[in-house]
């Protein structure tokens, strides 16, 4: 009788744990990794990771933080949690890395903390069934809750709800209809993502407008949306290298989406509203690992809100920065030249509107952003011409523009009281503000005259420098040539015929050494008599006591004569009697 053989079951569980291993694997390979299934969950160490690559979703802690806050964030995938984009919790972070995130039923996205209290969760509004949503981390570094279906409905985006950055499809703005926004808000400090100081909102008063804001002050504005840009900002042109803007601007939505373009860093291009209020546009360079900044807003002190004050106009390129608009002067001159500005400036001639005739005129200020729209009415439909027209008309009216810069232009803006934030720019616009007419004429007149003025002036002090200038010329050639003539040889013509004989100039010091001191006995008085002598003779010749004393001058200085000829004592001798006196 064979013997049955004995089945040991105490290792069975053994065998079937690797095979539940394996299908649990494989079930889990079946889930794409940027996708999370409703009932499904990621915990810290766990990510998601787009199809393409770029972006990932899990749990970090900032630089320079305690490792113990723990935040869910999304970031760029090559330069990691140092370039996080957007985190769930910013307000309240985890304390250990107990967290977790689960897709709930409805769609909800809910992060838990290790006792299971929600820190967060999306406000999911749309219905779906409880087995239909998924989470999905697009290429577009967006995280969508949608319905798992082909086309299905996104029923909640991380797009919709950005914290201090902005990336390409991005919308920034205000639905009109349900009050929705798409603003920026600052971190509280770098290694803090907590709401920080600064916002950044679409203002929809007037003309749409971007406002960053210092709680509830104006800190910076773009300026106004004319048709191609945002007044100050004429970068954000259609032709902006790194995105192209597609703007929104109807009854139901003002708001603007910066396109990716062509560019190899588009993808790969971020704008932030850092903690101290500053936008910058960061690019990544895959080449060199690191991203490169270049601040946007605020270039300059002259992007500080309403720096010059009403009816002020900031120039940065000047010393100082402020003037006022021609026809206005400073409300206090003093506080301006301590350079505080903010008082702003007022008219100097009363506008003569009011009295049943609209007789005030308009002065173009080129170049400029322009004023902050809040006090302002806007006409897209009417003509300048027009414009102008209800301008004049509107004793209140102080200045007006253009609303859309494209073509010829068209449309209405007209200020009411004054204007402010004014700043000229590059590629900047019109601004035609309001001054009484008499004002006008006579503004004109004085700014011919001072610059006829000036001009005579400036001629009349290079007339002066040129005189003064042409003197000392003079006095110094007639100084050189002195100097030469005492220290050194000057050339005579010769009554003989030669004309390069040399004729010597004996210095102070040698006439000292020849005259022993100017002594009596060497008197030159004593040798007019063999002058007397050889004139009276009347031939020309030299007599011998006179050849003799040329003689022994020329001995004494040969370093002064090249040649003693008989030519030359004749030249001497001539010159000795008062024959060259003349020449």
């Amino acid at each position: 009788m064979t013997a049955v053989p004995t089945i040991k079951y105490l290792k069975l569980p053994l065998l079937i744990f690797p095979i539940l291993l394996l299908f649990v694997g494989a079930s889990a390979a079946g889930t794409p990794s940027d996708t999370l299934n409703n009932g499904g969950n990621i915990t810290d160490g766990e990510t998601l990771n787009s199809t393409g690559g770029s972006f990932t979703l899990g749990f970090f802690s900032p630089t320079g933080a305690a490792p113990t806050k723990r935040y869910l964030g999304i970031w760029f995938t090559a330069s990691g949690a140092e370039s996080v984009y957007w985190v769930a919790n910013r307000d309240a972070p985890l304390n250990n890395t107990s967290g977790v995130l689960v897709l709930s039923t409805g769609g909800i996205l809910r992060l838990l903390d290790g006792s299971g209290k929600i820190v967060w969760f999306s406000n999911t509004t749309i219905g779906a069934s409880a087995s239909s949503t998924v989470a999905q981390l697009l290429d577009s570094g967006d995280l969508v809750v949608r319905e798992n279906s082909s086309g299905g409905r996104i029923l909640w985006q991380s797009f919709d709800h950005p914290t201090n950055t902005m990336l390409a499809g991005m919308k920034f703005g205000k639905n009109l209809k349900t009050g929705a926004e798409w603003s920026l808000t600052s971190w509280r400090a770098q290694n803090d993502p907590a709401t920080g100081n600064y916002s950044r909102a679409m203002d929809t008063k007037g003309l749409p407008d971007i406002v960053t804001w210092q709680g509830n002050v104006k800190k910076y504005r773009a300026g106004p949306w004319n048709g191609r840009w945002f007044s100050g900002v004429p970068d954000m042109d259609s032709t902006f290298r790194l995105f192209s803007v597609q703007m929104v601007d109807d009854a139901d939505e003002v708001s603007y989406v910066l396109n990716a373009t062509a560019s190899a860093y588009s993808t790969h291009t971020r704008v932030v509203l850092d903690e101290a209020g500053v936008v910058n546009v960061l690019a990544w360079l895959p080449t060199r690992g690191e991203w490169i900044s270049s601040p946007w807003l605020p270039r300059d002190l002259c992007d500080d809100y309403a720096s010059c004050g009403a009816f002020g106009l900031c120039n940065a390129a000047s010393t100082p920065m402020c003037s006022c608009v021609d026809g206005f002067s400073p409300v206090n001159s003093s506080q301006w030249s301590r350079e505080e500005y903010s008082g702003g400036c007022r008219r100097d001639v009363r506008l003569e509107c009011g009295d049943g005739a609209a007789t005030d005129r308009f002065m173009v200020v080129r170049g400029v952003k322009l004023p902050d729209t809040d006090n302002a009415t806007v006409d897209r439909n009417a003509t300048l011409e027009q414009c102008k027209a209800r301008c004049l008309a509107n004793c209140s009216c102080v200045a007006y523009a253009p609303a859309d810069i494209q073509g010829d232009g068209s449309g209405c803006v007209m200020w009411k009281d004054n204007v402010v934030d004014v700043r000229y720019i590059a590629n900047g616009q019109d601004l035609y503000v309001r001054l009484a007419k008499s004002e006008s004429g006579n503004k004109n007149v004085v700014k011919i005259a001072l610059l006829v003025l000036a001009s005579v002036l400036v001629l009349a002090a290079a007339g002066i420098c040129l005189v003064w200038v042409c003197k000392r010329r003079g006095k110094r050639r007639s100084r050189d040539s002195l100097t030469k003539a005492i220290l050194g040889y000057t050339r005579a013509p010769n009554e003989f015929g030669d004309d390069n004989i040399e004729l010597p100039f004996v210095s102070f010091a040698d006439i000292a050494v020849a005259t022993n001191k100017f002594s009596e006995d060497n008197l030159l008085g004593q040798g007019m008599e063999l002058m007397d002598r050889w004139q009276g003779d009347g031939s020309g010749a030299l007599i011998p006591e006179f050849e003799l004393f040329l003689d022994r001058s020329f001995t004494m200085y040969p370093d002064r004569t090249p040649v003693c000829t008989r030519q030359s004592k004749l030249q001497a001798a001539h010159v000795v009697s008062g024959d060259h006196a003349g020449e």
